[in-house]
């Protein structure tokens, strides 16, 4: 059963073929005879426009309106014209969005870092933002380098030199908060001297290092200083029509801005470009923390300081003994109380020591001299609390049910 029309279809097709009655415009107008110089019997003979096109009979310009009316109706809107995206190609994409996506995540990650050390450095508050990322040619670039310290930059893992460059102005601001003022060197064009140079080789190592552990999710490097620059025309790592990918920063101290723009050629990167994979990426990531994550935090805690006190004895006093106390008086202490509970163990007498790490009491001796120092010999082990004891079961069985 056909599918019944609705009243705006309706309407539509009303509309089309009351304009389809009308008269066509006034053309000469020739009638074609047919091959046999005679009109074919029951044809209608077909009306041809001075400018050799074919104006159909009514019913078959009726029939076409129709057509027409029910496809609008049917289908309101248009198909979109076919979109175009310019491209040059004397600047071609070497890297595809999957790739500078994984580099724009990976160097938020280090102007991340550098903000916790260059606040440090600094003692002031300090943002560091990436801005841009992008591919131009080498040529492009230099060109717009001007009153900047440029580094150029050796990698030991990767064939070839990077550039960072700093902008004089942010540069001079932390020189003067450096050295006692507030920051508000301004812009200043000229060489640096011996001691900023030292000043600059701080802050761009400091850079580095936060660089480094940037790139160990993609690829453990180290990067080094080759030489310091100032002038564009002395720096040349690649041609001048190589693409580059091209990192602008933002650092703002206080008040004062400036940019930091990291250069990297394309041939420099080009061999772990598969490495550049977001899902690579993210899964190294993963990886990294599952594997080295325990090896790196007891690295850390073997070397972290912690305070160890030698404790002779103790002794109670009321606030009004205490605040009665002369020189001269004696004080009545106990001497490792809790030795003498212990059988087998040192008993609490005189020479017997705690020591303590933190506030906890983790070892108990006696006390002597090791050539001219005090020295204490370590003769018992003392067992943790029972609810320290208690509290580390506890986080087990908790890591345990996570896992």
């Amino acid at each position: 059963m056909a599918e019944a029309l609705s009243q705006t279809e309706i309407e539509a097709l009303l509309a089309t073929m009351a304009v389809a009655d009308e008269e066509p415009p006034s053309t000469l107008e020739v009638e074609v005879p047919s091959s046999g110089g005679e009109n074919l019997i029951g044809a209608a003979p077909q009306i041809h426009m001075a400018e050799g096109l074919v104006f159909l009979p009514l019913h078959k310009r009726r029939r076409a309106a129709a057509g027409h009316a029910l496809a609008a109706a049917q289908f309101p809107y248009a198909a979109p014209a076919t979109a175009y995206e310019s491209y040059n190609f004397r600047r071609p994409d070497k890297l595809s969005k999957d790739q500078m996506r994984s580099l724009q995540m990976l160097h938020e990650n280090f102007a991340g870092y550098f903000i916790t050390s260059l606040s440090a450095h600094l003692r002031a508050q300090v943002q560091v933002s990436l801005l841009s990322i992008e591919q131009v040619p080498y040529d492009e670039y230099i060109k717009t380098v001007s009153e900047s310290l440029l580094n150029i930059l050796n990698m030991d893992a990767l064939a070839g030199q990077a550039i960072l460059e700093v902008d004089f102005a942010i540069l001079f601001s932390m020189f003067d908060r450096l050295l006692g003022g507030k920051g508000a060197a301004g812009k200043v064009v000229r060489d640096l001297t011996d001691i900023e140079k030292m000043l600059a080789s701080t802050i761009v190592e400091m850079a580095l290092l936060d660089l480094k552990a940037a790139w160990e999710t993609v690829l453990p490097m180290d990067f080094v200083v080759a030489s310091m620059e100032t002038s564009p025309q002395f720096v040349q790592i690649v041609p001048g029509n190589d693409t580059i990918v091209l990192m602008l920063f933002e650092i703002a101290i206080g008040d004062y801005r400036g940019a930091m723009r990291l250069c990297m050629p394309y041939l420099l990167i080009k061999p772990i470009l598969n490495r550049l994979s977001a899902q690579r990426w993210f899964v190294s990531d993963k990886k990294k923390a599952s594997a080295t994550h325990g090896k790196q935090l007891a690295s850390r805690l073997n070397t972290t300081s912690v305070p160890c006190v030698a404790r002779l004895g103790v002794s109670s006093l009321t606030v009004a003994d205490l605040a009665g106390l002369e020189v001269g008086q004696v004080l009545p202490m106990t001497v490792s109380p809790e030795a003498s509970d212990i059988p087998g163990k040192p008993k609490g007498r005189l020479g017997t020591v705690d020591l303590l790490v933190g506030d906890q009491v983790k070892f108990r001796g006696r006390t002597g001299l090791r050539g001219r120092k005090l020295a204490v010999q370590i003769e018992q082990v003392v067992a943790p609390r029972v609810e320290l004891v208690a509290h580390r079961e506890q986080s087990h069985l908790t890591i345990g049910d996570k896992k």
